[in-house]
């Protein structure tokens, strides 16, 4: 087991039930920005981080966490889409002492 020390723990809660996740660095960051960014989102391009894809599939499959990906159209010299991804499940903080 992953010492506790290193990791972030936060509330999932679903159909009145709550349950303690506890996040590693990068994972822990990417639910702070989502929860942050609201319904808007965020992308890889309006919130740089370097594997959003590989933190939104450890919320999803390591932990249980409600992540939607909406694929968006964008311009410019390299026209393309890019993934908005929007948090669907109700995360909070948790305190560590308590957790």
């Amino acid at each position: 087991m992953t010492e506790r020390k290193n990791l972030t723990p936060f509330h999932v809660i679903e159909g009145g039930e709550v349950r303690t996740v506890w996040l590693p660095g990068r994972v822990a960051w990417a639910v702070e920005k989502l929860r942050d960014a609201g319904e808007f989102g965020c992308t890889p391009l309006d919130t740089p981080g370097p594997r959003w894809s590989a933190y939104v599939f450890k919320m999803r499959n390591d932990f249980g966490i409600n992540v939607e990906t909406i694929q968006e159209r964008h311009k410019g010299p390299f026209p393309g889409r890019h993934a908005r991804y929007v948090l669907r499940s109700d995360v909070r903080p948790a305190d560590r002492e308590a957790a």
